[in-house]
């Protein structure tokens, strides 16, 4: 039946419901299933007669059997892992004493290990976490102003759901049926891109103001370049070289993006066991984080396909995209309402929740728009950055806030998460004013 009336009722119901704070992946299934009772009743048959129940299970059955999400629990055990393998201290020390003579090293060497931190991980709230405790203290005894300082760790701790290998592209290639392989490649230059922004920003604001950042003691400082090697060799290279390796696997097509993680996994052990963090209750928690959080998403996608293909089924998909077809906009123009319309969403909610529930929305819109979903992924990638760092529900913020000391108000960590907001929109315009910084890549590797 088609009753798109039903349809929207249904996705304001849903809106309402989860602002109400009720679990997001069984709501989508309750929504979903009470609505498509409605929808595929027949007179006189059976309770468990109606379709929708075979709906739920033929998709959880789909979720399930997916070869793609397969990587996700292989990418969240090698996440939780390194972060439970005490590097970052050492991390960061060695790149602080490598960039000593660039204004404002220490905060410059908190956005590099942020980077190489939360690329390893792909997990926001750890990685700011434990940037709060480590980095963050240390800038602010160092005589670092508060506002920058918490901007860089809130800024740097989310570089995480863009760069590869990120769960969040292999979500949006599973929702999309883009290769996630394509989205890898065509990631990488966009999100050094911001990253490199990030960095160019702290720079010239130290460089116009050094009161900012102070020079660090020449005792902290006078270490001999061997020392410095030293660091860098026990620290940064042999996680650089992990994370490099698993991606080159997959740009180069030595692997699949599961097969990659696979070993991403066992190397995050075997750096474990060289820095002698590899416990047996370490191990135990890993697994029981990747556990509860690939969980998480696999049920929301069983809520969101279920969700979606009813909505679709009472004709609300039809509806939106009549809608905004007559609403007259160019590319340009759609591209705005959509990653307006997205960047509004991400302050109630989480990545994963735009990405599996909205972003399907936006997708049967993009062939009359005539927008690739590759370079529409990159945009939503880039534009959800900003859902950690934008009062009032920036999570960045309240995950840096409950550990930096009690004299560190939230409204300075919101103020110096702003600055690096506007990065996050700088990067976007260049990224659509020069499209090749995201074709780039893809076009070398794999061609058009």
């Amino acid at each position: 039946m088609t009753n798109p009336e039903l349809a929207i009722l249904m996705l304001g119901s849903f809106i309402f419901i989860i602002l109400l704070g009720f679990p997001i992946a069984f709501t989508l299934m309750a929504m979903g299933v009470g609505f498509g009772y409605y929808a595929y009743f027949t007179p006189d048959q059976a309770f468990f007669d109606n379709r929708v129940f075979y709906l739920l299970s033929q998709n959880t059955f789909s979720i399930m059997n997916n070869d793609v999400l397969t990587a996700v629990p292989l990418f969240l055990f090698m996440g939780y892992m390194i972060e439970r393998s005490n590097i970052l201290d050492r991390l960061f020390y060695s790149l602080q004493v490598s960039l000593r003579n660039i204004p404002g090293s220490m905060a410059v060497a908190a956005l590099i290990t942020c980077a190489l931190f939360a690329t390893a991980t792909g997990i926001v709230g750890a990685v700011v976490t434990l940037m709060g405790l480590l980095a963050f203290p240390a800038m602010l005894k160092a005589g670092y102003d508060e506002k920058l300082s918490a901007g860089v760790i809130c800024a740097g701790g989310t570089l995480g759901i863009l760069i590869p290998p990120s769960i969040m592209l292999i979500v949006y290639g599973a929702t999309s049926a883009v290769s996630v392989v394509k989205l890898y490649a065509a990631a990488i230059i966009p999100g050094f891109l911001l990253a490199g922004l990030y960095m160019v920003y702290v720079v010239s604001r130290v460089a116009i103001n050094p009161k900012l950042a102070p020079k660090l003691p020449k005792s902290e400082t006078d270490i001999p370049w061997t020392r410095v090697l030293l660091l860098l060799l026990q620290a940064f290279f042999p996680l650089a070289v992990l994370i490099m390796s698993v991606l080159g696997a997959i740009l180069f097509g030595l692997a699949t993006p599961s097969e990659a993680a696979a070993v991403g996994a066992l190397g995050a052990i075997v750096l474990s066991a060289i820095y002698r963090a590899l416990t047996w209750m370490r191990l135990k928690e890993a697994v029981f984080l990747t556990a509860r959080t690939s969980a998480m998403v696999c049920w929301l996608f069983v809520g969101s396909w279920t969700f979606s293909s009813i909505f679709s089924y009472l004709g609300g998909e039809g509806l939106i995209k009549e809608f905004v077809t007559h609403l007259d906009l160019n590319t340009l123009t759609f591209l705005l309402l959509s990653q307006l319309i997205i960047f509004l969403l991400g302050w109630p909610l989480e990545w994963s929740e735009i990405i599996i529930i909205f972003v399907p929305i936006f997708l049967p819109l993009l062939a009359h728009f005539q927008v690739d979903p590759l370079f529409f992924g990159i945009l939503i990638a880039l534009n959800l950055q900003t859902s950690f760092l934008t009062p009032p529900l920036a999570m960045s913020a309240y995950y840096l806030k409950g550990v930096a000391p009690p004299s560190v108000q939230l409204w300075t960590i919101f103020k110096g998460c702003f600055p690096f907001l506007g990065m996050v929109f700088v990067a976007m315009t260049l990224v659509y004013i020069f499209p090749q910084f995201v074709y780039y890549l893809p076009e070398l590797f794999y061609g058009n």
